[in-house]
């Protein structure tokens, strides 16, 4: 907690104001603020000048300017407000914050420097504060990279204590007693005879008062809601079928659309025909949308039932057209002329090598789709010089900038509005289908249409997961490794965003090598070099991103070294780490499965670790062999976060994680022909089923300094767990994914 106490005393609060029966409380960080985006919000006549908590008439409304994909950070958000306003959760009202660069992401800035997170060092320190300056000046409002809960703690819980503060000072200025005399309990002010003062009867007052620059915030011992499992905000609306989003939203005389672009990825639309389609029932309109036509109905299905009518001519792809040109070309790569980073470079690699039996190993793994349950769709409107979007997205600023750009009007005129995500994983900072709805709405006369993908267009259209191989070598000696080098090549999934952005790519990718390098091994000679391959389909983040992938390389290889040293893979690890908060993750993950214990024949348990987004992760798989396949029985998780300000959640994104990790390392796969992706569905492309996931059982660690976020930690330990359980369990050592190439499951 350190360094969030060195933010803290660099930040300060700015005053609220409200007429007419609104105000808004909010907390910033430097003198100059961005414009509170919640202005316009609270109706003619009233005034506001910060954006995290609304009081009027109506009671306790919180914004929480991240998505909710599923993730639970609405309520985590919610809870560091209300816990310093002294509201009760119950009673609190939750909104998804505008579109605003006032919501800017601070902590993902810093998870993106090349530094190890156990580097505390003054140079990695030094980095990571200065990342500051430049986030308030992009201002971008993102979610993902884990950073929501990091990046909103101190913000939040400031935000609710300042509104408190001035709430009590209202209070004694219009009763005429010494604020020491005042508390707050559940929404209200209350006397030391009892009297309560409800927020709502003093918000007005209370945005005249200048509001303090640093308040104190309760500490630990004190708090009602953090550290604790509280009800979701979303779990109501969500098992009663209430929830909005995206897709749900009814608008009058709205127009439905989708749209069929051309299956190689990126490639130019030479020519369509929609003659049949101008004849079928429903019909309004087909537009070229660059790459691809968007057809307009007076329903989602009647415009799925044209588009498949519309004859397109496509031209090739800009990429090598079969997964195996993919791979060819990734194979090229492993030289000095494409060497991207090497992050992690100890001892002397060629001298520990020089003379030893080297252990050796290449492994691959495929491109992913992203496969979220709602495919992309999204609502525009555009009249009168304004744009209205709906859409479930993760990079709410960029789609108000994108949206301003194609309508062609300034963005104070266009409003993103968010609702609940059906699922995210990073596909939807990429936001191509709210821009093809914007494109849509310039041609329906002032009438708001919804753009809806079928599913085999978004699952043919997506922005993947990398493809990528790993070679390692190693050596071992008395039981131990004494050389680990480990070689990964991979396209860059930033220089392939950035290109979609008009950015150029500046500097290493480490994405190219995250959750390998930086592992708290001491190995005396550790390498771990990215090479970035030549550009091929397009990519994008993936749930845990590079680690995901390099997750499975790293402690795959990390297990044939145990092998073949003739030592016990987890025992092995917990001699070499050099990290006290990491050695206790990888401690309690042993106890929970009660590894070493006897197993029956056909049997087997695996062990991984790996440090990604700041979490120490250790998962063990066990698995069994049985007449239908293999089966994964049970799983087990250990994880710190720093401090654990909801274990429910917490619970829930690391079994999430892990279930997503076991889905790609047991079948997910993208394959191309002629340049097309040939999965469509979830036919070819399947989740996890029930019958195929283990019980799982979780525990949070809290040893670490510094708050952490969770969606995505528990994933990229999970493929390679159920790798080394495979071969404990039949000797059967797979290098390549998806697993079931080579083993059947259950």
């Amino acid at each position: 907690m350190g360094k969030l106490k060195t933010i803290a005393r660099r930040t300060f609060l700015i005053g609220s104001a409200g007429i007419v029966g609104g105000v808004v409380f909010g907390y910033w960080k430097y003198k100059t603020p961005y414009d509170n985006p919640l202005k316009a919000g609270l109706g003619e006549g009233a005034a506001a000048l910060t954006p995290y908590v609304k009081i009027d008439e109506g009671g306790v409304t919180i914004i929480t300017p991240r998505a909710e994909m599923g993730q639970g950070v609405h309520t985590t958000l919610a809870a560091m407000v209300a816990e310093e306003l002294d509201v009760a959760f119950e009673a609190i009202k939750v909104e998804h914050g505008p579109a605003s660069s006032a919501y800017f992401n601070e902590a993902i800035m810093a998870d993106g420097l090349p530094f190890a997170p156990t580097d505390r060092g003054w140079l990695a320190e030094t980095a990571r504060a200065s990342v500051a300056i430049p986030a308030k000046l992009l201002g971008m409002q993102t979610t993902g990279g884990s950073s929501t809960t990091p990046d909103g703690y101190e913000k939040m819980r400031k935000a609710g204590a300042a509104a408190r503060l001035v709430l009590i000072e209202a209070a004694a200025q219009k009763l005429g007693v010494d604020v020491s005399s005042l508390k707050t309990k559940d929404g209200a002010v209350i006397t030391p005879t009892g009297e309560r003062h409800s927020y709502e009867s003093l918000a007005v007052a209370a945005a005249g008062i200048e509001p303090p620059t640093d308040p104190p915030l309760k500490p630990q011992s004190e708090w009602r809601y953090l550290g604790k499992s509280m009800p979701r905000v979303d779990v109501v609306a969500k098992s009663t079928g209430t929830a909005e989003y995206s897709i749900d939203v009814r608008l009058p005389e709205m127009l439905y659309a989708t749209v069929k672009m051309n299956p190689r990825l990126g490639g130019a639309m030479t020519a369509y025909d929609d003659s049949v389609a101008r004849e079928m029932r429903g019909y309004i309109k087909t537009i070229d949308i660059g790459g691809g036509v968007a057809v307009i109905a007076d329903n989602t299905w009647r415009a799925f039932e044209a588009a498949k009518a519309v004859e397109c001519t496509w031209a090739d792809a800009p990429y090598p057209p079969s997964t195996k040109a993919i791979f060819d070309a990734i194979e090229t790569s492993f030289d000095e002329g494409h060497r991207d980073n090497r992050f992690t470079d100890l001892g002397d690699i060629d001298a520990a090598l020089d003379g030893a039996v080297p252990v050796q190993a290449e492994y691959r793994v495929p491109i992913l789709a992203h496969a979220t349950m709602e495919p992309m769709n999204a609502v525009a409107w555009l009249r009168d010089g304004k744009l209205d979007i709906w859409a479930g997205n993760q990079f709410p600023t960029k789609a108000k900038a994108d949206g301003a750009a194609i309508a062609g009007i300034d963005a104070e005129q266009v409003a993103v509005h968010t609702p609940y995500l059906g699922g995210g994983f990073g596909r939807k900072t990429e936001l191509d289908f709210i821009q093809y709805a914007v494109q849509v709405a310039k041609h329906t006369e002032g009438k708001p249409v919804k753009v809806t993908w079928s599913r085999e267009e978004d699952m043919c259209h997506d922005l993947y997961r990398p493809p990528a191989i790993a070679r390692f070598r190693g050596a071992v000696e008395n039981g131990m490794p004494t050389a680990y080098d480990g070689k990964i090549a991979s396209p860059s999934i930033v220089e392939s965003v950035s290109g979609r952005m008009g950015l150029p790519t500046v500097g290493p990718d480490k994405l190219i090598v995250d959750g390998a390098y930086g592992q708290p091994y001491a190995i005396p000679n550790y390498r771990i070099t990215g090479y970035r391959s030549p550009p091929s389909i397009p990519i994008s983040f993936w749930r845990s991103v590079g680690a995901s992938y390099n997750g499975f390389f790293h402690e795959s290889f990390m297990d044939e070294l145990a092998h073949a040293a003739e030592t016990d893979p987890l025992e092995m690890r917990l001699k070499l780490i050099n990290h006290d908060v990491s050695r206790k993750v990888l401690e309690a993950v042993g106890e929970m499965s009660d590894w070493g214990s006897p197993l029956a024949s056909g049997k087997g348990r695996g062990v991984a670790f790996t440090l990604s987004f700041n979490v120490p992760t250790a998962e063990v798989i066990e698995v069994s062999m049985t007449e239908d396949g293999l089966k994964v029985d049970k799983a087990w998780i250990a994880a710190d976060v720093g401090t654990a300000l909801d274990p429910g959640i917490l619970e829930a994104q690391l079994s999430s994680g892990l279930i997503y990790g076991l889905t790609a390392a047991i079948q997910g796969e993208i394959t191309l022909e002629d340049g097309e992706v040939q999965q469509t569905n979830f036919h070819d492309y399947d989740g996890l089923r029930i019958n195929q996931t283990p019980e799982i059982a979780v525990r949070i660690l809290e040893n670490g300094d510094r708050i952490t976020g969770i969606g995505e930690p528990g994933t990229p330990p999970a493929p390679a767990a159920l790798a080394n359980a495979i071969f404990a369990a039949t000797g059967q050592r797979i290098r390549e994914l998806p697993l079931n190439k080579h083993i059947d499951f259950v």
